[in-house]
């Protein structure tokens, strides 16, 4: 059996980092276990082309909600990543950090360390390694109106999310160098592969970890249809995310206690808060046909293509190496907001066919047509993931229960209006020839609620079911990133998240990955 300072379960956007920088001490032997392949694939490279990659079961685990009440009983999709460099390899690359009062709320929460400046230098390391680009000199025309439009109505502006005033609307970076996605799997780990050190086991999926008398030594994971084992001397670090690292806890009997039972499995430790907690982002998109040409109308054109494809070989620019989420911003709904309580995307493309239904292909319109879109920056429904059985190959059960509090539909009616109010504001309201969704039935309060609940959906930022917190009977682990009850165990993704920030999720989760390895270094 080999035998390794460090194992760490997962080389998505947390891992990557975690195994780069505990690797740089060549004392120390890390194991990366990676259920995925490799990272080098086209449409992962290529950064529009990661719509393609939502349906691809080989890189993604193609994740299916149980039934929703609140979104009339629909099932949602949920990709996250099964490749290296995890979601971070798949996702629509916007690069924000949060607002700052986020993590000033992870510390009133009772977890000190983690407040806005204790949280800076680790960003800071973290945009130090990966690339993060400007790519407003790209950006579609219609961008610029929308942007217009919302200065109009009094919001103000923001030139980088990423920077003290982060409240506002502009475009967001992106991360991407020269052309291609960047990700920690390309900016921290493919470097560091180089190291004797460091071992990397692709296609190796954890099936539960080794614990003996309260302490985690070990890993059994599946490789090639054999099943292995490896030890840890110092700590096992679990870096799956928010659905795989408390379905690991789970199968390894850490957990609720009746859950465990239920499925057959002998429980190790009664932790009542592995797989509750979950949180996410919920968003809903208004679409619009354009008077003028919108990136559907080069994306779907041979002619086009063409050009785009031309443009991207000379110059490593244009659409295509973009996200399709070009504008957008933070915003207050109303006056009594202490802070943006709202994020806002513009996307100058569409895909009205599959709106609100099956996300896993995301066709252009044939037609000139954008979109608008919201989701409630902090919502307060809470739902909760678990395991099926004792069988580590089959998909947890994802509750997200959605809209399950009145703070969340107030927030979806305002997020509402106020897209109407956007579009129908000078000068974007000057390109727009009609809405095509929900359209212009639509106008009542309860009317707009009924359209959220009928197309609203994900927007892919998993967080909060293995929480930090200072109580055992709420949290999974502590400030350090240690689990309760348990000895050289440590949960480093979005999983422990105290509360869902702001913004897109990948910019916290490499801060948390880069404070968490130092933290493991101190102790050493």
């Amino acid at each position: 059996m080999a035998c390794f300072d460090y194992i760490v379960v997962g080389a998505g956007s947390a891992g990557c980092v975690v195994a780069s920088r505990l690797s740089e001490n060549s004392a120390r032997r890390v194991l990366v276990l990676e259920a995925g392949g490799t990272d080098r694939r086209f449409w992962i490279q290529l950064p529009i082309g990661y719509g393609r990659t939502f349906n691809d079961p080989r890189i993604n685990w193609m994740y299916e909600t149980q039934a929703d009440p609140a979104l009339e009983g629909r099932r949602a999709f949920w990709p996250r990543g099964k490749v290296l460099g995890g979601s971070g390899s798949i996702n629509a690359m916007v690069y924000a950090r949060g607002l700052p009062q986020d993590f000033d709320d992870w510390c009133d929460l009772g977890n000190p360390g983690w407040a806005f400046t204790d949280a800076l230098p680790c960003f800071e390391r973290a945009e130090a390694r990966i690339h993060i680009s400007d790519v407003s000199r790209d950006a579609h025309p219609l961008c610029q109106a929308f942007i217009d439009s919302c200065r109009a109505l009094g919001f103000g502006f923001s030139d980088s999310f990423n920077a003290a005033h982060s409240e506002g609307v502009g475009l967001y970076e992106i991360t991407t160098h020269r052309g291609r996605r960047d990700s920690s799997a390309r900016s921290y780990l493919h470097p560091a592969r180089k190291r004797r050190n460091l071992t990397l086991a692709l296609r190796s999926q954890a099936l539960r970890l080794l614990i003996e008398k309260r302490r985690a030594v070990g890993v059994r994971y599946l490789r090639a249809g054999h099943t292995l084992e490896a030890r840890a001397r110092r700590a096992v670090i679990l870096c799956a995310g928010a659905i795989n690292s408390p379905q690991l806890l789970q199968l390894s009997g850490i957990g609720p206690r009746q859950l465990l039972q239920r499925c057959g499995i002998e429980p190790v430790l009664d932790s009542p808060a592995v797989g509750q907690n979950l949180q996410d982002h919920l968003a809903v998109s208004y679409f619009y046909r354009s008077t003028v040409p919108t990136l559907n109308d080069e994306l779907l054109s041979w002619r086009g293509r063409v050009r785009l494809a031309a443009r991207y070989l000379m110059t490593r620019r244009g659409p295509l190496a973009m996200s399709v989420n070009q504008g957008g911003g933070f915003v207050r709904s109303d006056a009594s907001q202490t802070r943006a309580n709202l994020q806002l995307y513009f996307n100058p493309l569409s895909y009205t066919a599959t709106a609100g239904l099956d996300r896993r292909v995301l066709n252009p319109d044939p037609f000139s047509a954008f979109l608008l879109s919201f989701n409630a920056c902090r919502p307060t429904s809470r739902g909760h993931i678990e395991i099926r059985s004792a069988d580590p190959l089959e998909a947890p059960l994802i509750h997200p229960n959605s809209l399950s509090t009145e703070h969340d539909v107030r927030e979806a009616i305002a997020g509402a209006r106020l897209l109407r109010t956007i579009a129908a504001t000078a000068p974007l309201s000057d390109y727009i020839e009609s809405e095509m969704l929900p359209g212009e039935r639509v106008q009542s309060e309860a009317q707009l609620l009924q359209d959220f609940r009928a197309r609203a959906g994900t927007v892919f930022h998993p967080v909060s079911t293995c929480r930090m917190g200072p109580d055992p009977a709420s949290a999974v682990v502590d400030a350090r990133l240690r689990v309760y009850g348990l000895e050289a165990l440590r949960i480093i993704d979005a999983s422990v998240f105290p509360s869902l920030t702001s913004a897109n999720i990948n910019a916290p989760t490499l801060m948390v990955a880069e404070k968490g390895a130092a933290l493991l270094a101190q102790e050493e």
